[in-house]
């Protein structure tokens, strides 16, 4: 009797932990800074907890670390997929410890909003890090021609973005 007790309450537990009642977890987020191509992205990670429905999409708002409205992403859901990766458009003016909000709106095909998951990430690199230009070009990644006579990547005329005071 104990033992049927036991298993019963195993069972339920293992319910209540198969996050059933949500479709997705955040499985991983970070800053992507991509050196070859001078370009720096948000990441997020996220991970099924249930079978999906097809016809899903995710909304995703990255917020813009240079001002200015969110920059709002919005990719289809496979079913088939293990976990699912979104990736912000090329940003400008990350600040290095700075926290940046995501807010995510995974919704089924009749535009029904099945889960809301929000979070942030910190950079752990200034955007200034990065090269003025890509260190490569084309589909075979050639050395940049603009950058002859600047393997670091700094040009001494690159116009700079107009970045918001980090605060």
């Amino acid at each position: 009797m104990a033992a049927a007790a036991l298993a019963a309450a195993l069972a339920l537990g293992a319910c209540r932990e198969s996050g059933a009642d949500k479709p997705f977890e955040i499985s991983g987020r970070l800053f992507e800074f991509n050196y070859r191509l001078g370009i720096a992205t948000y990441v997020v990670t996220l991970n099924p907890l249930r079978p999906m429905g097809e016809g899903q999409v995710a909304e995703v708002d990255f917020e813009n670390p240079a001002g200015g409205p969110p920059l709002l992403v919005t990719q289809k859901i496979w079913p088939k997929m293990r976990h699912i990766t979104l990736t912000s458009p090329p940003l400008s003016c990350v600040v290095k410890d700075k926290p940046y909000a995501v807010a995510i709106r995974i919704k089924d095909k009749d535009g029904t909003v099945l889960q809301k998951l929000d979070t942030t990430l910190v950079s752990s690199q200034d955007q200034s890090d990065l090269p003025d230009a890509p260190l490569v070009t084309g589909s075979r990644y050639e050395l940049n021609p603009a950058l002859a006579g600047h393997p670091d990547g700094r040009l001494p005329n690159a116009r700079k973005p107009a970045c918001p005071k980090a605060g």
